[in-house]
């Protein structure tokens, strides 16, 4: 369960789309040896927007509510795409994912015509005015039947371009090892670096010019499901060598700095890729967007296959589909601690954030209704656009009634949920450097438990506790600090540490940097200027900016200064110190590594003392600790969202819908008196806003209500 899900497509696949080795060997391929496949007349709608220009993504995509839709080759457009379409927007979605044979290794020429086959769906989709953005792999080829008949890997291409392990292995293997690769199929996985580079940019100008409004570029990995540390191909080692100047590593060793240049270098290397992919598709149309799906989340998967979202935060008219899994492929959270839901909520969190300004589309899991909807909750609240699916697969709807439910609320509300602005003023930093360089240990750290519960099949982890983000020393304090400002009520914003600048601190009073061990000297600079500026930062863990941002030891530490010791100094279990018109505070320990494994209260209260001292609530809440807060205006609306997770405990136990009734406290502005107190609900018989009381008390309102998965409160002043 580490990489997505896919639909079988055992039955798509019609007479003349596979294609045996001497086929493929003999067709010219594009951008090689000869031309790329004619582009198709590109017909705009009517209705549809300008083109995204200088990272502004259009509304469609801000608004986006998604769900998977595909057809046979053999489809009609009346009689088979026409009911797909028609039964998607019966259930409120806005944004078709268009998954067909494109997984698959096809010839050009039945590429060609497939590409007239998704022209004409994406003309009725625009005809009843919903987008479509087309799924197609960016380095992984599966051929149907390939273990025993003819696949890609077995041509002369397919043997060059694959991946390779550091000692020499290709990067294929054959159905059964994941889900999405039937038994007797062949997956490849091929390296970016390779000519596969310029074939596959070839397809996507082919797909930008069908009129798709966006492409779903997928698994852009070192897949790692059969072979560790790839590409070693000499494909990548030409270009490591050209990038860096080294020889590619022969083996994984963390201590030594060439390696930990490869793992560095693999990001970059991969980010280049999806930036090719992009403009490619833009070349031809350039309203087309790019979303590219991404695994990897704020755990160390993205350490294993060298994905990190973050890289992507800055660059414009491309983003992100995040794939958030959840615990059970067949059970989803339906077996969940309060410390795994945290975990949950860190990753959706995560996405948001690493997608910068841009949209965050999102997988939103379940395995029943109640569940699937609690799940989507919470990415709503983290500001993310749902993309619902039942797992392990995405071609079918958790429950039909529930995502038309749930996307009609999201619809009535989409203003409130992606065009607020976040009024938190305490920031988690993530750090991709300490990610990658501080504590290596078995397994991703996905979740919390990783003991499957009785009765259940298909559980993310294989049972052993090193796996569990608990053993993880870097990402444990990660999550923990999150799970602490979670269950405290305190709104947060993520701050990933690619391109941190400035102004990814703004309006910020404090940030917590849990166990930050490797930084760069710009990443350095500008949490120095944070501090000087009048900021408050809380910084964890035994090696507080020790490492380089290659995981190096530093002769200092890089923020020695704002610490107020440095290395010849006796280490201190805490410390506060000024500095410039801010404060430092230091704390030895890993307090939210203790906090996510055990939920004690005192630890908790020690690592947010300085938060709670710098950055007085805005918002105060009186009712369970599981209860996950998210605060934002809206001109003159103040908008809460509390999602409802009190049905998870410190032990796995079945899922149960548990209403609470809570308090919520705001502060009245200044000048400004209540107007009106709203709830929205997707939980009821309707999305519109209910109005509620409120009591005014000096300068504060407080609501009472009753939330039974998910409410979205809106308190207007005037």
């Amino acid at each position: 369960m580490d990489v997505n899900r896919r639909l079988s497509r055992r039955g798509l696949l019609r007479a003349g789309l596979g294609m045996g080795g001497a086929a493929w060997a003999a067709r010219a391929v594009p951008g090689l040896h000869g031309p790329a496949p004619a582009a198709l007349p590109l017909e705009r709608a009517a209705w549809a927007g300008p083109a995204v220009r200088a990272g502004a993504f259009p509304d469609w995509s801000r608004f986006a509510r998604l769900a998977d839709g595909t057809f046979d080759e053999d489809a009609d457009p009346v009689r088979d795409m026409q009911p797909v379409i028609n039964t998607l927007k019966a259930q409120n979605v806005s944004v078709i994912e268009l998954d067909t044979i494109l997984s698959n290794w096809i010839t050009d020429d039945a590429f060609a015509t497939h590409m007239g086959k998704v022209k004409s769906f994406v003309q009725l989709a625009h005809t009843a005015g919903i987008r479509v953005v087309m799924y197609y792999p960016s380095l992984e080829v599966i051929s149907t039947g390939g273990e025993n008949g003819p696949s890609f890997y077995k041509t002369e291409q397919g043997r060059s371009w694959v991946q390779l392990s550091p000692d020499g292995k290709p990067n294929v293997f054959y159905g059964s090892l994941v889900v999405w690769v039937d038994p007797g199929d062949e997956s490849c996985w091929v390296s970016p670096n390779s000519p596969w580079r310029d074939f596959y940019l070839g397809r996507i100008k082919a797909l930008a010019a069908t009129g798709v409004d966006a492409i779903w570029p997928d698994v852009p990995i070192y897949f790692d499901g059969a072979l560790s540390w790839c590409d070693a191909s000499p494909w990548a080692a030409s270009a490591f060598k050209a990038d860096t100047g080294l020889d590619m590593p022969g083996k994984m060793d963390f201590t030594s700095l060439p390696f930990r240049r490869f793992v560095e270098w693999r990001h970059r290397n991969l980010l280049q890729w999806q930036l090719d992919i992009a403009a490619a598709g833009r070349s031809v149309n350039p309203d087309v967007l790019t979303f590219v799906e991404t695994v990897s989340m704020d755990y160390q998967y993205a350490t294993l296959v060298g994905l990190d979202g973050a890289y992507l935060r800055k660059a414009e008219g491309v983003s992100h589909v995040w794939e958030v899994d959840i615990l059970g492929n067949y059970d989803g959270m339906r077996h969940s601690t309060a410390s795994d839901w945290a975990c949950l909520i860190s990753m959706y969190k995560y996405a948001r954030a690493a997608s910068g300004t841009k949209p965050a589309w999102a997988f939103s899991y379940g395995w029943k209704a109640d569940d699937a909807s609690l799940v989507m909750a919470e990415l709503l609240a983290a500001g993310c656009n749902p993309y619902e699916v039942k797992s392990p697969f995405k071609n079918n709807t958790t429950d039909k009634a529930m995502r038309t439910r749930m996307y009609a609320f999201v619809a009535a509300n989409q203003e409130k949920l992606y065009s607020a602005a976040s009024s938190a003023v305490v920031g988690v930093y993530h750090s991709s450097a300490s990610r990658d360089f501080v504590s290596h240990a078995e397994g991703t750290g996905m979740y919390v438990n990783t003991k499957t519960p009785a009765g259940v099949k298909d559980w993310w982890a294989t049972g052993t506790p090193q796996e569990s983000c608990v053993q993880q020393e870097w990402l444990g304090e990660f999550r923990g600090t999150v799970k602490s400002l979670v269950f405290a009520h305190i709104p947060f914003r993520t701050v990933p540490s690619p391109g941190l600048g400035a102004d990814d601190l703004a309006g910020l009073r404090v940030l917590m940097l849990p166990n930050l061990q490797a930084v760069s000297d710009a990443e350095a600079a500008v949490l120095r200027g944070f501090v000087a500026g009048g900021g408050t930062v809380v910084i964890t863990g035994p090696v507080p900016t020790g490492l380089d941002e290659l995981g190096t030891v530093r002769g200092e530490y890089a923020l020695a200064d704002v610490l107020g010791f440095g290395k010849k100094d006796p280490l201190p279990d805490s410390r506060r110190n000024s500095f410039g018109s801010g404060t430092c505070w230091y704390v030895k320990d890993l307090l939210g590594r203790s906090y996510l494994g055990r939920t004690d209260r005192a630890v908790a209260d020690r690592l947010l003392a300085p938060v709670r001292a710098a950055a007085p609530a805005a918002v105060t809440l009186t009712g369970d600790d599981r209860i996950h807060l998210e605060l934002s205006r809206l001109g003159d609306d103040t908008i809460v969202q509390l999602v409802n997770f009190t049905c998870f405990g410190d032990s796995p136990a079945a899922f149960r819908t548990v209403p609470t009734t809570c308090t919520v406290g705001l502060p009245v502005p200044a000048g400004k008196r209540v107007l009106a107190a709203t709830v929205s609900s997707p939980d009821g018989s309707s999305p519109a806003p209910q109005p509620v009381p409120w009591q005014v008390t000096g300068d504060s309102v407080s609501v009472t209500l009753t939330v039974a998965q998910y409410a979205l409160l809106t308190v207007t002043t005037g």
